[in-house]
């Protein structure tokens, strides 16, 4: 009786464990890309958080840097430093007008904001 691996067995086996490390190669490549693009839409929601927190930004067409939305905030240098090279655009469209009495308005607005790596919107309603 021979105590060795048929030719077939090693090469089931092979299979067996290539097909194991391609589906570990996927799932990490997977978790890659999740991570990635989870971390840009951080990124993206902090440049939204910025724009409307700023009661200054958002009704309006124009171009800025982001270190010009939080100059009211205190924040260290180096960040500010930061925020300055990423140049943002906020278009504002109207949507809607709704007149309850001639002194009682409320628009409803599209902000859009583009960044240099994406571009994302945001529904707001202002009193006129």
């Amino acid at each position: 009786m021979r105590k060795a691996f048929t030719l077939i067995e090693v090469m089931i086996a092979v299979l067996i464990i290539s097909t194991v490390i391609m589906a570990l190669l996927q799932m990490r490549a997977n978790g890659s890309h999740i991570f990635m693009k989870l971390f840009k839409q951080k990124e993206i929601n902090q440049y939204a958080t910025f724009v409307i927190s700023n009661k200054n930004y958002g009704f309006e067409n124009e171009k800025v840097s982001l270190d010009k939305l939080l100059d009211e905030f205190d924040m260290e240098s180096e960040l500010r430093r930061k925020l300055k090279k990423v140049k943002i655009e906020i278009f504002y469209q109207e949507v809607k007008l709704i007149s309850f009495r001639e002194d009682m308005n409320f628009e409803i607005g599209k902000t859009i904001i583009k960044t240099p790596k994406s571009s994302f919107y945001t529904l707001r309603l202002r009193s006129q």
